[in-house]
């Protein structure tokens, strides 16, 4: 089976080409996005503007949990629309007690800061651990540290980027912000030795994503809340893109029975719609926080609230936490039965692939390579660190989409593995 398409990019009509001259003229080149231009889309399909039919094997990174238009969510915001959209945090709303409760609820945290984008997420993360460490904890004022990993994806602020190692996001940025210290991914004895009294955080994604779905070693997670705890230090973890549904579980790090001190939400948790994120955890933590101290115009709006307790909604009834346990095992299994793979890593609905570097010759990386010809088949899926190809689908996919993957995937590792 192959996916279903009128047509392929290397015949794109008029309108493609239109709009994608338009956006080379006036839009800035912070991206290079695969030479299709999408127009609609529903569940996990989407449609460009010549009419070819596309599945979406990224879901947005997975903000797009729900898959594109998700009748609910779709629903709440009408719905909200109609009534009030947006506020100064200078006034309560009606819409925003509700989705903190629900999201406190839902991930079992008692506290819930909201924010827009994740990158506000975790730069509100890090002012707050900052705080925590001056005025709880004790650390000499300027002094304050946070320990984080190699191949961390947190956003691309100038901070964040301050404490990444990949060199796309950090050449030419600097100065970057002082106060980091990073530590190999998975290594709890680099983790634990670079703890000093000076420790205010650990700030740990449970899997890697940016850097090809990299899971730690079992008992990771469980390792560095011990360490933490002990050393009264917190835990950050980010469940930007893991969390929300995307691992099998509401928090990824729920399945290594893992309570973090605080926690940052995003991505699925705008449903698809708006930008939604949050920082949720204790209440004894977030509460060193006092007014005027941090905040943003739009977050906490009322209708990225309303979308917010939809999504929360969603999820409260586990569906779609068990979609993504069965649906990825039946992925997995088709993926790590393909010619040209070497490594298959993943979690619930969410996998890197890694692909033989031969695939793409001279000009082009193999992972690039290979989401060009995917595309040109019709399913859209995203390359990272040169060879491995990011799967994310919808978590509203069906097992007869999933085999379209798989067996588009398959057709083109063997297509250019021949050429």
């Amino acid at each position: 089976m192959t996916a279903v398409t009128s047509g392929n990019m290397s015949t794109a009509r008029t309108a493609s080409r239109e709009q994608i001259l338009l956006a080379e003229a006036h839009g800035a080149t912070n991206y290079a996005p695969l030479p299709v231009v999408l127009a609609s889309g529903e569940g996990a399909w989407v449609t460009d503007v010549d009419g070819n039919r596309y599945l979406d094997a990224l879901a947005g990174y997975s903000a797009l949990n729900f898959g594109h238009r998700h009748p609910v969510l779709t629903e709440v915001a009408h719905r909200q629309l109609d009534t009030l959209t947006l506020t100064a945090r200078a006034f309560h709303n009606d819409r925003l007690p509700a989705f903190q409760r629900d999201l406190a609820e839902l991930t079992g945290t008692e506290t819930v800061l909201p924010m827009n984008t994740g990158a506000e997420a975790v730069e509100t993360a890090v002012k707050v651990s900052r705080a925590w460490g001056y005025r709880v904890k004790g650390v000499a004022p300027g002094r304050a540290r946070i320990v984080v990993a190699g191949g961390n994806f947190h956003g691309r602020t100038t901070t964040v980027v301050s404490f990444s190692d990949d060199d796309s996001a950090r050449d030419g940025f600097g100065p970057f912000t002082p106060g980091f210290d990073r530590v190999p991914y998975g290594d709890i004895g680099a983790l634990a030795a670079a703890i000093t009294d000076d420790t205010v955080a650990v700030l740990l994604e449970p899997v890697q994503g940016e850097a090809g779905v990299i899971i730690p070693p079992e008992g990771y997670l469980r390792a560095v809340r011990e360490v933490t705890a002990s050393r009264g230090v917190l835990f950050v973890c980010d469940e930007i893109q893991a969390g929300l549904g995307r691992c099998g579980a509401t928090r990824c790090s729920e399945l290594d029975d893992v309570t973090a001190d605080l926690y940052t939400f995003g991505k699925a948790l705008g449903g698809g719609i708006v930008p939604v994120s949050a920082v949720a955890g204790r209440r004894d933590v977030l509460g060193v926080l006092r007014p005027g101290e941090h905040g943003s115009t739009f977050g906490g709006n009322p209708f990225a609230a309303a979308v917010g307790s939809a999504v929360c909604g969603l999820l409260a009834t586990g569906e779609y936490q068990g979609a993504a346990r069965e649906l990825g095992a039946h992925l997995g299994a088709g993926l790590r039965s393909l010619p040209g793979v070497t490594a298959v890593r993943g979690i619930g609905l969410w996998f890197g692939v890694d692909v033989d570097p031969a695939i793409g010759g001279d000009d082009v990386e193999a992972g690039r390579a290979v989401c060009v010809e995917l595309a040109r088949r019709g399913v859209l899926a995203k390359e990272t660190h040169g060879v491995t190809v990011r799967l994310s689908p919808p978590l509203v996919v069906t097992r007869s989409d999933l085999d379209v993957l798989v067996d588009t995937l398959g057709e083109v590792l063997r297509d250019l593995t021949r050429g």
